[in-house]
């Protein structure tokens, strides 16, 4: 048996839950969770503002833990080895997609929270092929947010050849856009970060910000006209999307990886003017996956968390309601 934490109706509270998982899949692997990220898509899944949730829901898909058993055709991964698990516990293995490389993009993908019991509890099960080792000298206790949030903003690095001569800026600077001013300036890219709060000014350039752009400030945003390659944008929130794709240099890309909880109204005329694009992209693939790992150990890269207990669930989902989070917090049964 797992013994989990699982919510019985939308928005309510999780409670202690136990589930047989049946026998082990030949291509599966089950994992003892030391640690597991909570992300905001936990929330929403919560509350099934996706209308996709089935109850009892288990959350948690920023899974760290060390493999306890494994099916007999998996032979990539060995019994106490370290591993980590994101948004996507397995994939189809035969698409198109699959097939080059985009497993993120499968069709069939299955994703850990959905139509199944996710990572919080003791014990979680998922397609070997969705589980990627974690390098020896990363934290355990802060590396779960990286398989969610830090993949998410790490992906479009990979997906359109970001070179380090890029100028970049970042909307939002919380659970995902934290992650991404530390890859950024890794990358080498000249980093702004654009932000609403006095507060986090000092914290944007600590975390590997060069600029900040006071969001508040029409002047602020008026002088950056042409700036920028790339815009990653984090936050649920409406904006004045045309004044920051007027920030864009020719050819420059506004990237969406916050979903605004409105339309996104935007004019099309300055986006043929200058070639400009808008775009979107979610988790990455198990080898991109891999590979931000090994970057973030290179350049000493991690989350920014808070910590709870798994009994603490419930207190710690309050705290991420609250949006005062610093930034990412994580559930611990260590």
């Amino acid at each position: 048996m797992i013994k989990a934490y699982a919510a019985f109706e939308s928005g309510g509270k999780l409670q202690p839950f136990e589930y047989d998982p049946g026998p082990l899949g030949e291509h599966d692997v089950e994992i003892a969770i030391e640690h597991c990220g909570i992300c905001h898509s936990d929330l929403s899944m919560l509350y099934n503002n996706w209308g996709i949730t089935r109850y009892p829901f288990v959350p948690g898909h920023e899974i760290i833990g060390t493999i306890a058993a494994k099916g007999v055709h998996v032979n990539n991964l060995a019994v106490g080895q370290r591993v980590g698990l994101g948004w996507h516990s397995g994939y189809c293995m035969t698409c198109h997609n699959c097939m080059s490389g985009d497993h993120n993009l499968c069709a069939q993908s299955e994703s850990t929270i959905v139509g199944r019991h996710g990572g919080f509890a003791d014990k979680v099960r998922a397609d070997a092929a969705s589980v990627v080792a974690l390098p020896d000298s990363l934290n355990a206790q802060s590396a779960g947010p990286l398989f969610c949030g830090g993949i998410t903003v790490f992906n479009p690095l990979l997906q359109f050849d970001v070179p380090p001569t890029a100028k970049v800026a970042v909307i939002g600077i919380g659970g995902l856009g934290h992650i991404a001013l530390q890859f950024l300036r890794a990358w080498g890219c000249r980093v702004t970060a654009f932000t609403s709060s006095d507060d986090k000014k000092k914290e944007a350039l600590a975390l590997g910000a060069h600029d900040v752009l006071d969001t508040k400030n029409p002047t602020e945003l008026a002088a950056a006209a042409n700036r920028f390659d790339l815009i990653l944008t984090t936050v649920n929130v409406k904006l004045d999307w045309n004044a920051y794709i007027a920030t864009l240099r020719p050819k420059g890309r506004l990237h969406f990886l916050g979903v605004p909880l409105e339309s996104v109204d935007i004019n099309v005329f300055p986006l043929i003017a200058s070639q400009r694009s808008v775009s979107g992209s979610p988790v990455g693939s198990p080898t991109g996956i891999a590979t931000m790992l090994r970057f973030a150990e290179q350049h000493k890269i991690e989350p920014i968390i808070e910590v709870f207990r798994f009994d603490q669930v419930n207190e710690a989902l309050t705290r991420l309601a609250s949006g005062k989070t610093k930034y990412r917090i994580v559930l611990s049964n260590q």
